[in-house]
């Protein structure tokens, strides 16, 4: 077993060291990558046969995902059709360690017919796919890392390196925020955190909501709803924006106290006063770490002036939200003070 992590962390650290030194060597001709990239008319048509191909197919679909437009073109395929994929304007991404790749070299003076920007990831600047490039990204000659030195994986490797480095920079040059990358990862655990507030709570007419100027008695025997009621009543002052919360914690502290007469006193004076809340546009995933790090189970939402929209209730989250658990594992009942 000793031998076996011995192999795996060589591994690690050849590649490593491979990245590393491709950072190091990185020169103008990256920026000349990005700035080509960024003024693309079209599309980022991604090129590359066989496990550089492959690499491709992952680098046009994180240039695709962080706001650069951009499809995969098979080189095999481009000969029988596929190059009406392609159209002036466009930006030609070609992944290739040899550069001489026999189905890349046959479609590069077609390509060129199309008046397309070519950049080439390839070892050097000196074999038939550079000649054919506007701008070359050397990776350099690699020695693999498996024994023998000739399966696909520094190479492959620094490849994927580099094309996330020159697809990342060219979103963060493009001022690509959270709510654009929201906006093409609608669905799974990623698009849920990144999704809005105002998609989760439970809207007004869910919720208990009360002056609080009436008393507890008042609120309970008033405001109820149909359906699972969340664990805490939303209060207002005479304007109509959120003054405090009651929570179920809240009432069975009072109980704990056996005076009766607080039940008739003013909501005001038993509430959390300046509840932790959010306002409409937060998104998911900050809402559920000030969850978490307030250790509450209901936070309540409002608009920019403060007037409350809805709340977002711990239940909810645990139904939706089920690869949150380190989140949800730190939220529990509040422990707040009752203000007397």
């Amino acid at each position: 077993m000793a031998d076996v992590l011995t192999l795996g962390k060589r591994i690690l650290r050849h590649e490593a060291h491979a990245i590393h030194k491709l950072a190091e060597q990185l020169d103008a001709r990256f920026l000349q990558a990005v700035y080509q990239i960024l003024h693309c008319k079209g599309t980022v048509v991604v090129c590359g046969m066989g496990k550089a191909g492959i690499v491709g197919q992952k680098i046009s679909a994180t240039l695709s995902s962080t706001g650069a437009p951009s499809h995969f073109l098979d080189p095999a395929e481009a000969i029988h059709g596929d190059l009406g994929k392609i159209k002036a304007g466009d930006v030609i991404l070609i992944f290739s360690q040899s550069g001489e790749t026999d189905e890349i070299i046959r479609i590069l003076p077609m390509l060129r017919s199309f008046r397309v920007s070519i950049i080439a990831i390839t070892a050097s600047e000196h074999n038939t796919l550079a000649k054919h490039s506007e701008i070359v990204l050397p990776i350099g000659k690699l020695e693999e890392a498996d024994r023998n030195g000739v399966a696909p994986s520094t190479s492959t490797t620094v490849m994927l390196a580099l094309g996330d480095a020159l697809a990342l920079t060219v979103c963060e040059r493009r001022g690509f925020l959270a709510e654009h990358f929201a906006r093409f990862h609608p669905g799974g655990a990623l698009g849920r955190k990144l999704s809005l507030v105002d998609e989760h709570m439970r809207n007004l007419d869910r919720c208990r909501i009360a002056p609080d100027s009436e008393t507890i008695r008042e609120v309970f025997a008033k405001r109820r709803i149909s359906g699972r009621r969340s664990g805490a009543i939303l209060l207002t002052q005479q304007d109509g924006r959120l003054s405090g919360i009651f929570t179920d914690s809240d009432l069975a502290r009072l109980f704990e106290r056996r005076d009766e007469h607080l039940l008739d006193a003013p909501m005001r004076s038993v509430m959390t006063l300046k509840p932790a809340s959010v306002t409409s546009g937060t998104r998911m995933m900050s809402a559920i770490a000030i969850m978490g790090d307030k250790r509450i189970s209901e936070l309540p939402v409002t608009d920019d002036e403060g007037f409350p929209l809805g709340m977002i209730d711990v239940t909810d989250i645990v139904a939706t939200f089920p690869e949150c658990a380190a989140e949800k594992a730190a939220i529990s009942k509040p422990e707040l003070k009752v203000v007397a």
